[in-house]
């Protein structure tokens, strides 16, 4: 692999894609794309009321987020895109436009996400309740290749840990 352009934040809610996506962007003058916000109306309304999203739900997302990798590639600065892409055949579909992404794997115990997601969902800072995170946590199949980036560390320690694994995001 040659040192990728696009990374892939994927992992259950909670796990800090957002903010880790914003502090490497800011680290090395790259772009966060958050994944959410390219989520038609119809399946933000369907998390919101609690219900998970099928497949058939994801598969138009998933197609766009991958035409954004697609265009992200060639570019000078990377791009960093919050994504959680569960299973492999969502990979697949981000995957298809690319010549050369990675996936950062976050992850941290079940109960830390659950104290997390329900302090911002009560907060009113995500619209996704955290009755949803058990259905997230059921079908994430982990992932291979990926770099798995522990999230109850501080997020300085997270950031080393993926300067490590991609020296080269530290000249930017």
């Amino acid at each position: 692999m040659t040192n990728p352009n696009v990374f892939i934040l994927m992992g259950v809610s909670a796990t800090g894609k957002t903010t880790l996506g914003h502090a490497l962007a800011k680290m090395t003058g790259g772009t966060f794309y958050d994944g959410d916000d390219f989520h038609p109306e119809s399946n933000r309304s369907k998390m919101s009321s609690g219900q998970a999203l099928s497949d058939g739900d994801r598969v138009p997302w998933l197609q766009i987020l991958a035409d954004l990798i697609a265009s992200k590639e060639s570019e000078t600065l990377p791009s960093f895109i919050a994504c959680s892409a569960l299973k492999e055949s969502y990979r697949e579909i981000l995957r298809s436009g690319a010549q050369n992404l990675a996936f950062l794997h976050l992850h941290t115990d079940p109960e830390i996400l659950r104290q997390r997601i329900t302090a911002r969902y009560e907060s009113g800072k995500h619209f996704m309740p955290p009755s949803l995170l058990d259905s997230q946590l059921e079908i994430l199949e982990i992932p291979n290749g990926a770099l798995f980036c522990d999230v109850s560390k501080s997020l300085e320690e997270v950031v080393q840990t993926i300067k490590n694994r991609f020296p080269y995001l530290s000249s930017y």
